[in-house]
């Protein structure tokens, strides 16, 4: 089952998004470098049309580099779109999100015609900072924190160039289960959304099967790259609880502070700079979620069927 969160704000932002679309030439969708296809909204393209599209993958100095590449290729083969990655601190590379988006549409511009982009993201995925940075000056709210920015702002970022801030916003159902795994990783769900040893224990598999060498040099576990990729993650846990001071009276290692730990190295980037997934392993765990879908739709239909067919029969013969 996947992790979700779906708070009533969001409902709002998906409405304001809808009334708002109609008078915009270009969207923004910022991501998380980290996991940059658990963080794009399937809900997007619905709610925005075909509209030019500039993919920004956030946090890219948290982010393997190699993985990062591979995200931008994938990203910039789409149709109507281009991709770039950047750190929302950073103000040369951010600034030229204003080029960008003038790209993407080359007939507005000018008093006349300014040029009106609309601005979208998952929760704590650093597009208020990104605002700030753009238009140097502190005109949206940060927090590491899900759901800081609650109510759409317009911000003139130049005299022809006008960008609309939304509220971070998941989607109603998170078919993927990994996306809500690696979005709660990531803090972009409110606290009460997931478990927090849940989560880690799943940030941990993906850790020992693409990072061992990073888990050994955090944690001084004493084990090299093939033996913690074979440990059992529940294990592993445990070892990192003891090497951390995480333990109880007793002995027992406190596990949901060793989650924490877990959890706030990632976020920090304290492990390195790590992403989670790659765009063949999204695409099958997409595919997966997909044909699950199917199947239990054929199940519901077939339930449906059969409980017409017995009131019919009994319909048919009262007795």
């Amino acid at each position: 089952m996947s992790i979700q969160w779906f708070p009533g704000h969001m409902h709002l932002t998906r409405k304001a998004i809808t009334g708002r679309v109609e008078g915009i030439d270009v969207v923004i969708e910022v991501l998380d470098a980290r996991l940059p296809g658990s963080s794009a909204n399937p809900l997007l393209r619905e709610l925005t049309g075909h509209r030019p599209t500039l993919k920004l993958l956030n946090k890219q100095d948290l982010a393997d580099p190699a993985r990062t590449a591979l995200w931008l290729d994938w990203y910039a083969a789409q149709d109507g779109t281009r991709a770039v990655a950047l750190d929302a601190c950073a103000g040369a590379p951010a600034r030229k999100l204003i080029a960008d988006c003038r790209l993407l549409a080359p007939g507005r511009g000018g008093m006349a015609k300014p040029l009106r982009v609309l601005i979208c993201g998952v929760p704590n995925v650093g597009k208020s900072t990104l605002i700030n940075t753009l238009s140097d000056k502190r005109q949206a709210k940060t927090g590491d924190e899900a759901g800081i920015t609650r109510q759409e702002q317009r911000i003139t970022l130049a005299d022809d160039f006008y960008l609309w801030d939304t509220p971070g916003m998941l989607w109603p159902r998170i078919g993927v289960p990994e996306s809500g795994l690696h979005l709660a990783a990531s803090g972009a769900m409110g606290r009460n959304a997931y478990d927090d040893e849940l989560v880690a224990l799943h940030l941990l598999r993906r850790l020992q099967a693409h990072y061992a060498p990073r888990l050994e040099a955090r944690y001084k576990l004493g084990l090299d790259a093939h033996a913690l990729a074979g440990m059992h993650d529940a294990d592993l846990l445990q070892t990192i609880g003891r090497r951390r001071g995480a333990v109880q009276g007793g002995g027992r290692v406190d596990l949901p502070k060793t989650a924490g730990i877990v959890l706030t190295d990632f976020r920090s980037a304290l492990l390195g700079r790590i992403t989670l997934e790659t765009p063949e392993e999204f695409q099958t765990w997409r595919a997966t979620a997909v044909a699950e879908d199917a199947k239990r739709q054929a199940r519901k239909d077939a339930r449906s069927k059969g409980k017409g067919a017995r009131a019919a029969a009994a319909h048919a013969d009262p007795d």
